[in-house]
Formats: structure tokens, sequence, C-alpha cells
């Protein structure tokens, strides 16, 4: 239990900015196995941008809850994910070549690719939760992070990782992730589809796996695999996913 208790801890660390206890006798391996429990600590983001939105709406309605919300979530992770779905825009845009996309994806300037993409996914997500009522887009909230953490796990389990620089964000255990492991991140990263509607956890589930399956199997192509930059792409674009679905069946 002790050391379950240090894993979450570790994946609290890796994934947000919010203050936790130092981890005594840290193994580099920590981060791989930790990862079990990415689906976790996203809903804990969830909910603490479902409360901020719920907060919000007593005040503004439209869109101001919803920027309210993200940027809350934003706060929270340091743009952590936002950060790769950047990077990983203008370096599979950009390229010419896997060499030089690996290149741009380490550069820590933000491109012309990058920027549409933030635009365009952070704007999708402000205009769908706009469409909700505040208790629903609150509810889509807590759902879409959840997912989206998993997809990213799934993608760890399922891709190869290319990056073997010293300075890479994410240096996988020798192992990976294991089948259970990902198996463990998916009951506790999907169990709040029980409070959605049936249609719309399918169709959320469906989204976010269409848009996360998309981005993976082009870094598959491009680059060979993944990169901590193409894993915080794929956790974006299924959280994206998974509130575009989500809207459709609770509008």
């Amino acid at each position: 239990m002790g050391r379950q208790v240090q894993l979450l801890l570790c994946a609290v660390q890796f994934l947000t900015r919010l203050p936790t206890p130092p981890l005594r006798g840290f193994e580099p391996d920590w981060i791989t196995r930790s990862a079990r429990y990415f689906p976790l600590v996203g809903l804990l983001i969830g909910g603490i941008c479902a409360l901020a939105l719920l907060a919000a709406g007593h005040v503004w309605s439209g869109w101001v809850p919803a920027l309210l919300a993200l940027g809350a979530g934003l706060l929270l992770t340091g743009g952590f994910h936002e950060d790769g779905l950047a990077d990983s825009a203008d370096g599979l845009g950009g390229g010419l070549n896997r060499e030089r996309r690996l290149e741009i994806m380490k550069d820590s300037r933000v491109g012309t690719y990058g920027v549409l993409a933030l635009l365009a996914v952070l704007g999708t997500k402000a205009a769908t939760l706009a469409t909700l009522t505040p208790a629903s887009a609150a509810l889509a909230l807590f759902v879409a992070h959840g997912i989206g953490r998993v997809a990213a796990v799934a993608a760890m389990a399922a891709l190869p990782h290319v990056s073997n620089r010293s300075d890479a964000k994410y240096k996988p255990a020798p192992d990976g992730v294991k089948l259970v492991e990902v198996l463990i991140a998916a009951l506790l990263g999907l169990w709040p589809l029980l409070l959605a509607p049936p249609l719309g956890a399918l169709a959320a589930i469906g989204l976010a796996a269409a848009l996360a399956a998309a981005m993976a199997l082009l870094a598959r192509r491009l680059i060979g695999g993944y990169v901590g930059d193409v894993l915080g792409a794929i956790e974006q674009l299924a959280e994206l996913g998974a509130l575009l679905g989500l809207a459709a069946a609770l509008a």
C-alpha cells in the first residue's frame, strides 16, 4: 500500500503543479509504474475544473465559465499537455524527415502550427462547454479529463518510445507500461461515464478513441512511435473528442 501511495504521488508530481510531499528513494521507472494512476490524477484535475465552472456559472453565463474552467486546468498542470500538443503540431507538421521532426519538437519555441493547434483545440473545447448548462458542462469536464489520460496511457503501451535524448521529459522503464496497468488506468478513468447518458458515453468513447488513434498513427508513421509531446497531443485530442461526444448527448 505504501508503494502505491508513492506511485500516486509520483503521478501527481509528474502531471500537475500541485504541492506534494517529497518522494524518498525515487527511481526513474516510478513514472512508468505510476501511469496506472494518470487517469485518477486527470479526474482530480477535471473535478477542480468542474467546480470552477460551477462557481463561475453563478456569476456569469456563456463562454466565461468555460474559459475560466479551462484556465483553472492550465494553472493546475502548467499547460503540460497543451505544450505537448503545440510541439507535436510544429514537429509533425513542419519537419521534412524524422530527425528534423524530433528536433523541432524539442525546441521550446512555438511555431505557426503549434499556435493554430492550440487555438483550434482550446477554442473548440470552450465553445463546446458554452453550449451546455453549467451542470452538464461540469460533468463533461470531469469525464473528459479521465478519458484523456486513459488514452495517453494506452498509447504508452501500444507505441514504441523513440526518444533516447538525455534531456527527454519522459524516459520509460525497460519493460514499458504493462497490460494490467492499462486495465487499471481504464477502470480508474472511465467509471465516470456511468454518470452520463448511455448514448453520450458511447459517443465520448468513440470520438475520443478516433482522435487519439489518428494522432498515434500519425506519430507512428512520421517519427516511428511516441515521445512525451505526442502523449500530450493524444491526451488533448482524446479530451476534445470526449467533450464533443458528451455535448452531443447532453446539449
